[in-house]
């Protein structure tokens, strides 16, 4: 067809009449677009004014057609898809945007192999109920190898499978890990393991046009980056009154303290540290009783909720090494406080062993409290996640080679809540 179009055109410039070749029509144009339509079919049709973005775009190749090639052309977001192998069949990836409008060009060969081009403009729907979505991690901020990614909605998310499907985790070193629904409103993903050290982390949630549930729509895409930084685990023993601080897989320091006393125990369980700060207004107990404090605390790294810190404590250096005295801290020397508080970022595992007090769930940042097993039963889809720097994909768990790391640099202990 090439050469015979350039024959046209080398006759046109030297003024041969345009007659002096003769073509047959279709050989360089395509069918008119309804019987195009009969061989190249676009799901929406042309004129649709409240696709489903669920659905998506689909284009079938009917009649013996073959498909060559599918675009999509919008003011939104760009659209990817893929065809089979056959030739015969394409769609898109994701959900498409709500209230958005779509050209979706398809061009392939009619039965006979003449050329066919078909074409659909539509609109998705605008939906009367959305839903909103946060993420906790910061753009570019550096987290501890315990990190969970952690989404909040603004609404209750019954169709749990739909928006986790939609969740794309990208990681510059190969992870392992699942999604897990901590309530309607909250899902996280944990690794299997603690995430290897110096990871580079992506999310992007392709969430405009999921349905969540009952009508509700996301109505927009989230992306974000962060990092994982060097490896920092800290291990609290009650019984022995010492912990051991690794980095980067290697057993650093190992301190005296001192962890809650009998009536205040410090509970067990694999936390993350939360935040920092120095000093820490620190209140507790009941005003006018042996229980009451009202100290100014140096060097204090919190990892729960209810007030739990790695914390500076001068006035009971003499008890750490050898007995249990705090109100629920992990009390520490002053100058192995700051060195632990000068290392601290968000996100570093932080374990105590050998409480009679269990830890609670949701006190604090506590994926970690969870087995492998646990884990995976809070996902939507009971499947695992396989994460790359290509993106990520969901997997059959039983398909999973074997885990190979161990407590407590490499993972958390199962059961490390439990009261010892």
């Amino acid at each position: 067809m090439l050469a015979v179009v350039a024959l046209l055109t080398t006759a046109c410039n030297s003024g041969t009449k345009p007659n002096a070749v003769q073509l047959n029509p279709q050989s360089v144009s395509s069918k008119p677009a309804s019987v195009a339509a009969k061989y190249l079919q676009i799901t929406p049709a042309p004129g649709t004014t409240d696709a489903s973005p669920t659905s998506g775009i689909t284009v079938n190749a009917l009649q013996g057609a073959k498909l060559a090639s599918v675009t999509v052309k919008t003011d939104g977001d760009t659209v990817d898809g893929a065809m089979n192998s056959a030739g015969t069949s394409w769609h898109n990836d994701w959900t498409l945007g709500t209230g958005q409008s779509y050209t979706v060009t398809a061009k392939g060969t009619d039965g006979g192999g003449h050329p066919v081009t078909s074409v659909s403009t539509f609109k998705t729907l605008t939906p009367s109920k959305t839903f909103h979505t946060t993420i906790f991690e910061g753009a570019g901020v550096t987290y501890g190898v315990g990190m969970s990614i952690m989404l909040t909605f603004d609404h209750a998310i019954t169709n749990k499978a739909a928006v986790e499907q939609a969740l794309q985790v990208t990681a510059s070193k190969p992870v392992i890990g699942a999604w897990y629904w901590d309530g309607n409103t909250q899902v996280d993903f944990r690794p299997r393991d603690y995430w290897p050290a110096y990871t580079k982390v992506s999310l992007t949630a392709h969430l405009d046009g999921v349905d969540g549930g009952n009508g509700r729509y996301g109505t927009h895409n989230l992306t974000q980056s962060f990092n994982i930084g060097r490896s920092l685990v800290a291990v609290a023993s009650t019984v022995t009154h010492k912990t051991q601080i690794y980095l980067d897989g290697a057993l650093k320091y190992t301190w005296p303290i001192s962890t809650g006393r009998d009536t205040m125990p410090t509970p067990n369980g694999t936390y993350l540290s939360e935040e920092k700060a120095n000093p820490v207004r620190m209140i507790g107990g009941t005003k006018g009783k042996p229980d009451y404090y009202n100290e100014l605390v140096n060097f204090a790294v919190r990892f729960t909720y209810s007030g739990d810190y790695y914390h500076s404590a001068p006035w009971s250096v003499v008890n750490q090494g050898t007995s249990n005295v705090s109100h629920g801290c992990v009390n520490l020397a002053p100058e192995d406080a700051q060195i632990y508080y000068n290392m601290s970022i968000s996100g570093d595992p932080i374990t105590v062993t050998g409480s009679p007090k269990a830890g609670n769930w949701d006190n604090g940042w506590t994926q970690w409290f969870l087995s492998w097993t646990s884990l995976l039963k809070g996902s939507a889809t009971g499947k695992a996640v396989q994460a790359g720097p290509s993106g990520s994909k969901f997997v059959d768990p039983s398909s999973l080679s074997a885990d190979q790391a161990s407590s407590p640099v490499g993972k958390a202990n199962s059961g490390n809540y439990l009261a010892g």
